[in-house]
């Protein structure tokens, strides 16, 4: 008879027992998902995944918006009296009148509050009064509440210098925020954390600008702002699992229990529902914002805003859990104590693998003996023959005499 034997979340060999739900090991949290043992197919997936997106800035560049480049948008009510206006005929109606594409053409909002914007490179003022007038003479844009003049139809010129001190303002922000940043990690936790936080927290900003060039959103003054917004949430949701880590690793060095990387994915495994609650949680509001902001109420800003952090967020959720306590493992076993301590768990280990082999060998034997002697005493049943006493068996079998002795001498 033998029996399995596995290593339980205490490193410990153990009894392999019946296996639980994958609902069970989130809650419990018992290190049942082996996250950075397989670290390497993370880096591998983010790796490429960080590649797209950069390669995406480089050769695709961004979707910058009038607030950067500058230019002239027009807006007008999206129906007229005879029914809604559609973007096709809109852009129809500028290109007659300028002889030139519109830079973008879309409707905002629903119902009657619904407008058309169109943004268009920066047109003289002449320009500008001609295709006002044209998109009046030709489509009929009227008001809520059924005005029908020119004067619905709006402009607007936006300089390229203020997009430029906007996103100026924000990289110095953002200069300053990393700087804070590592100064607190590297003192309420250690510099490995700090660097493994940075890294993480660099994947998520270029994730998230990769995926507006690829998508090919707008970028506008919302996106920049929000864009920092995401970096509190992935910096939160990091520093939760690194405390964790840290309380999980601390006397580590004396105990042949489990290595740094186990104690660090057990860590991941007790706060994994924690940051999956937390990540949904913060999700919903967004998502009710890009919903009912956007779709219903039409704001534009709404949109930059709620894009960019449902993007970042999704972002830095994933790389606080498969990326940054995985290269802080990496980091941290490149110093010699850590790795001697992992050497001597192996030991231990391999010293408790054997004797459990040699328990298994015991019980082996012990359990051939009794089915020996099952079959001799079913023998005898069967042909009246008494069968042979397990004791006395037992003491052949240890090279004792089975008898009991009667106190005489033998002449």
């Amino acid at each position: 008879m033998s029996t399995n034997h596995t290593l339980n979340a205490t490193g410990d060999v153990a009894k392999s027992g019946k296996k639980s739900s994958v609902f069970d090991r989130l809650y419990t949290g018992g290190g049942a998902f082996d996250i950075v043992g397989k670290r390497k197919r993370w880096y591998l997936v983010f790796g490429v995944l960080m590649l797209v997106c950069i390669g995406s800035m480089v050769f695709r560049g961004f979707n910058l918006g009038i607030d950067f480049e500058g230019g002239t948008k027009i807006s007008m009510p999206s129906a007229s009296a005879s029914g809604p206006i559609s973007v096709d005929r809109v852009e129809e109606v500028f290109k007659s009148s300028l002889n030139r594409e519109p830079s973008s053409v879309q409707t905002v909002g629903t119902g009657a509050n619904a407008t058309i914007q169109i943004k268009s490179e920066t047109l003289q003022n002449d320009q500008v009064a001609k295709v006002k007038q044209a998109l009046f003479d030709q489509l009929r844009p009227q008001s809520a509440n059924g005005t029908q003049n020119v004067s619905q139809i709006s402009d607007s010129a936006v300089s390229g210098s203020w997009g430029g001190e906007i996103s100026q303002q924000a990289l110095i922000a953002l200069a300053v925020f990393l700087v804070l940043v590592t100064i607190f990690l590297t003192l309420y936790f250690e510099k490995w954390m700090a660097v493994a936080a940075l890294g993480a927290l660099v994947h998520d900003l270029v994730v998230t600008a990769g995926v507006y060039s690829i998508v090919g959103f707008e970028v506008t003054p919302a996106t920049v702002i929000g864009l920092l917004t995401i970096l509190g949430f992935s910096l939160y949701d990091t520093v939760v699992v690194f405390d964790k880590v840290k309380e999980n690793t601390r006397g580590l060095l004396g105990l042949t229990r489990r290595t740094y990387a186990e104690a660090a994915n057990l860590a991941l495994n007790q706060t994994l529902m924690r940051s999956i609650n937390t990540s949904l949680i913060a999700l919903l509001p967004v998502i009710g914002l890009l919903v009912v902001g956007v779709g219903l109420l039409g704001v534009g800003t709404l949109q930059d805003l709620a894009l960019v952090q449902l993007t970042g967020m999704l972002a830095g959720v994933l790389s606080s859990i498969y990326l940054a306590t995985p290269i802080l493992v990496d980091l941290k076993m490149t110093e010699p104590k850590f790795k001697q301590q992992a050497d001597r768990v192996a030991l231990r280990r391999a010293n408790q693998a054997r004797r459990a082999e040699a328990s298994d060998a015991e019980l082996a034997e012990d359990g051939g003996l009794d089915a020996e002697l099952r079959r001799e005493k079913a023998y005898a049943v069967a042909s009246s023959v008494p069968a042979r006493n397990p004791k006395a068996a037992d003491a052949r079998r240890a090279n004792k005499p089975s008898g009991k002795p009667t106190g005489k001498k033998r002449r």
